[in-house]
């Protein structure tokens, strides 16, 4: 049975309209043609103070103290280095094993940016949680930096329940995962063919295949997709001979001329002190923006093909609904088997379920992994 929600979440006086602020998705470059044994604990873990949050909600770099935090490294199938962040609730009881939940950040954006915060949240309400950079991305290791490899990317997923099931906290029945923005799609991949991953929410998902094949409400026609197809061949042979890597879409340091709502939206998080965060010895101007050669493998991406095989598992996409990216999740909950369900959260734009802790339905996760992962 079909258990669609619409939901008003507590908003703290922020109007119920969605705030025009961003471009800034790899997905969206498609429209524009012209980045130890199994794992290595670092340092002991240390509980965070708190932070306060900042205006209209947005608290992207939220800490906590009653939750520690202690990086983790682990390995890929292809023995790549995963970076990652283990938050474990501080009273938590070490003599049994518990639920757990792996947080994947947005397309483009590191652990630090969203990822950690859902974490960090989840584990105050009682799971162990883990956030990672993908490959490619923040701490993590892969080369060219800033690649884009969605089957990598699922594979990812599948590397941090290798990790949480050799920990000794963690019951190896329980795990669920998060997916915000474009690691929603890659998750669902990941669970699609890893029946280890029992449960899974997104937030505000992007599908990365349709998005870079179709454009936003399929507003790409198939010539502008065969002309970023051909310009993304080209600059594989231009690197092929030694030439500079060349990067795409992502959020540009300075808004356009005529910025757009979207480009507002993401710019407003990813180049403003909300949400900027830059891992050493990445670039500014690189931060966000895949490569040019790499992001044209979107187009072979499709997440929500025999999306009902991951039924029994239960199933929630959480969308604002003033969301620009609602199609995808609505098209996933179309797809998808039972038990699956669609939230809305009211007056949320794409962007706002980052990190607006005020908007995003703290309640809603909870109930559903506590549901889904029972003791």
């Amino acid at each position: 049975m079909k258990t669609t929600s619409l939901k008003t979440t507590n908003q703290h006086g922020r109007r119920a309209f969605v705030k025009a602020a961003g471009t800034g998705m790899a997905a969206l470059g498609a429209l524009s043609v012209l980045g130890m044994p199994a794992f290595a604990a670092a340092p002991a873990a240390t509980a965070a103070p708190a932070a306060p949050a900042a205006a209209d909600g947005a608290d992207n770099f939220y800490q906590s103290g009653k939750v520690t935090l202690q990086p983790v490294r682990f390995q890929n199938q292809y023995q790549m280095t995963v970076a990652g962040n283990l938050f474990v609730p501080a009273q938590l009881d070490r003599t049994r094993r518990h639920a757990a939940l792996i947080v994947g950040h947005p397309m483009g954006a590191v652990k630090e940016q969203s990822a950690n915060l859902y974490a960090t949240r989840m584990a105050e309400l009682g799971f162990v949680t883990l956030s990672l950079d993908l490959s490619f991305w923040g701490e993590s290791e892969g080369q060219p930096r800033n690649a884009v490899s969605p089957d990598i990317y699922a594979e990812d997923f599948s590397a941090a329940v290798d990790f949480l099931c050799a920990q000794g906290l963690v019951d190896s029945e329980r795990i669920g995962a998060i997916g915000i923005c474009g690691s929603g799609s890659f998750v669902i991949s990941a669970a699609k063919i890893d029946p280890r991953i029992k449960a899974v929410a997104t937030v505000s998902m992007y599908d990365m295949g349709a998005a870079s094949r179709h454009g936003l409400r399929h507003s790409q026609t198939l010539a502008q997709r065969q002309a970023y197809i051909a310009a993304a061949a080209r600059q594989r042979q231009v690197e092929f001979a030694g030439g500079a890597t060349a990067y795409t879409s992502g959020t540009l340091p300075a808004l356009s001329a005529n910025p757009g709502a979207i480009e507002r939206e993401f710019h407003d998080f990813y180049r403003t002190p909300r949400g900027a965060y830059l891992p050493a010895g990445q670039l500014s101007e690189r931060a966000t923006r895949p490569t040019l050669s790499s992001n044209v493998k979107f187009m072979n991406f499709y997440p929500f093909m025999d999306i009902e095989t991951i039924s029994p598992r239960p199933l929630l996409f959480i969308t604002g609904d003033q969301a620009h990216s609602k199609e995808f999740s609505e098209d996933a909950y179309r797809r998808a088997a039972e038990p699956k369900e669609l939230h809305y959260v009211a007056g949320a734009g794409h962007v706002d379920l980052y990190d607006r802790v005020t908007l995003i339905p703290w309640d809603k996760l909870a109930s559903f992994f506590q549901r889904a992962l029972p003791a």
